[in-house]
């Protein structure tokens, strides 16, 4: 208690300083050359006792002093000691600090401790705390996620043969509300497939997911700045949260969740040591069952459980989930090929035909086969499981093929059958005789132009002279139309003629 006036007159030019002035703490020190720390102890006095500056130029200096310090009382009156498990929680909260809560401490208690001794007090009762929850992390600002070292086996009911099932694990920060599942593997997709469920159990989302740098997820692991891969880059980007992997071979940067797969094991997993499960689904319900329970276990040293700290707690600061769940999803370098079509599991995909011979990223989820470049979209398709098919887009095709895309040969040759057995003859050994399909498909074009310029009766007798001098190419035939020889007798007159007998020519019903 203070007793001289030194002492005082410091007390009325802090508050004169700040509270009329309107000078911060750190510019108060600075002017009277006292700790930031005192000066915060003699404004919380005058806000505690409600001294402000205008009462405070009314009292004397016995009087100010009697007002803000009042006489100490005796060790064994101190009655209402805080209640520092509820002080603990409380400090999760965003913006609670130990300065707010022993002024709401002190203005209900009168024989309160003074603030130092509260923190102090505090701050010994939290050493008897396990190092996980003496850590103090804000309300919906972090997930710890990570697999427990324990497996569960899973026998194929068909074959016997025995695998082991990983056991994902994943808690909140503030109030350990704690998730769990079983995947196949550890795999990129089961690490973030077991993250998007865990999302969805505590339907919101963290500000930060603190995961392993398992090479499942960082593609460059490092003690200082390590790289997410493209998945799990999108991923957080998807959720709107940010990524920060623990270091390497650091269990303490991530103690909750090292706590947590403790729990995990021992009230979970060893709960379900002596049953046989037969399918993921199976393991997962059982283990769905034992998550209830487990969250709702009262805490030992703190007030309430898991799922009621949760529901105080993180569920309020959680981000809502987006609309649309993320989509798992692979990405794969593919060559355009000269066909304009880029391969995925042996199913053949379109691109647009100026990107022949060049490397597009493809982007396969479960529906979409997307192609990229330049980071830029250039083709969509559904997703096919036929093997050795296409997936073509015409506006894909240059603008010769797309011209030809309606017709097949079937097509062409009964147009050629409809101007007569000559004209659709020759229509076959276009077909049959050039090294590329585009190839025939453009001399049948080039046949029915013809037609369109002189005539079909003209054509197939062109048609008829071509084949008796066994040259059926679309130049002779133009040629021979040219010259004006279909109009002069044949060469070999004869019946009406028929295809030319030839092992070579498969007829037209080779292509129904």
């Amino acid at each position: 208690m203070p007793t001289n006036r030194v002492t005082m007159r410091r007390i009325r030019e802090t508050l004169r300083l700040h509270l009329q002035a309107g000078l911060s703490y750190n510019e108060v020190s600075r002017a009277l050359k006292i700790s930031k720390s005192v000066v915060g102890k003699y404004v919380s006095l005058a806000r505690l006792r409600g001294v402000d500056w205008a009462l405070a130029q009314t009292l004397t200096d016995e009087e100010l002093e009697a007002r803000l310090y009042r006489p100490a009382l005796p060790r064994s009156s101190y009655q209402l000691t805080p209640d520092f498990a509820a002080v603990h929680q409380e400090l999760k909260r965003p913006g609670v600090t130990l300065q707010l809560l022993w002024e709401e401490y002190a203005a209900s208690n009168e024989p309160a401790y003074k603030y130092t001794s509260f923190c102090v007090k505090y701050r010994a009762w939290a050493q008897g705390l396990k190092r996980s929850m003496r850590q103090t992390h804000l309300a919906g600002e972090k997930l710890f996620v990570d697999y427990a070292g324990q497996t569960v086996p899973l026998v194929d009911a068909a074959t016997g043969e025995i695998t082991a099932a990983q056991i994902f694990v994943a808690t909140l920060g503030a109030s350990n509300y704690t998730y769990a599942c079983a995947t196949r593997r550890q795999t990129t997709a089961d690490w973030i497939g077991a993250q998007i469920q865990a999302l969805e159990f505590f339907a919101g989302v963290p500000r930060l997911i603190v995961p392993d740098q398992a090479r499942a997820l960082i593609k460059h692991p490092d003690r200082y700045d390590p790289q997410p891969n493209a998945l799990y880059d999108e991923f957080a980007a998807h959720y709107g949260c940010a990524l920060l992997a623990a270091r390497p071979a650091h269990p303490r940067d991530k103690p909750k969740v090292e706590n947590a797969v403790l729990v995990v094991e021992r009230w979970i997993l060893a709960r379900l040591r002596n049953r046989r499960f037969f399918s993921l689904a199976e393991l997962n319900a059982a283990i769905g069952v034992l998550l209830v329970d487990l969250n709702q276990r009262p805490f030992k040293k703190l007030p309430g459980c898991r799922h009621s700290a949760f529901q105080a707690l993180d569920a309020p600061a959680l981000r809502p989930l987006p609309a649309q769940r993320f989509e798992l999803f692979i990405w794969k370098a593919a060559k355009v090929s000269i066909d304009y079509h880029v391969e995925f599991e042996g199913h053949y995909y379109s691109v647009p035909h100026r990107l022949v011979g060049q490397t597009v990223e493809l982007r396969v989820t479960a529906r979409l086969v997307e192609a990229f470049l330049a980071h830029q979209r250039v083709a969509s398709h559904a997703r096919s499981a036929l093997r050795g098919q296409h997936t073509t887009v015409a506006e894909h095709m240059p603008a010769s093929h797309r011209a030809h895309l309606q017709w097949t040969p079937a097509k062409l040759i009964d147009w050629g059958r409809r101007i007569g057995v000559s004209a659709a003859a020759v229509v076959t050994w276009q077909l049959e005789h050039r090294p590329h399909p585009e190839q025939g498909y453009r001399a049948c074009l080039g046949l029915q132009r013809l037609a369109r310029q002189y005539t079909p009766a003209r054509l197939e007798a062109a048609c008829i002279r071509a084949l008796a001098i066994r040259s059926p190419t679309y130049r002779s035939v133009a040629s021979i139309l040219k010259t004006g020889l279909d109009r002069q007798p044949s060469l070999f007159p004869t019946a009406a003629p028929a295809l030319p007998a030839h092992e070579n020519v498969r007829g037209p019903d080779y292509y129904h």
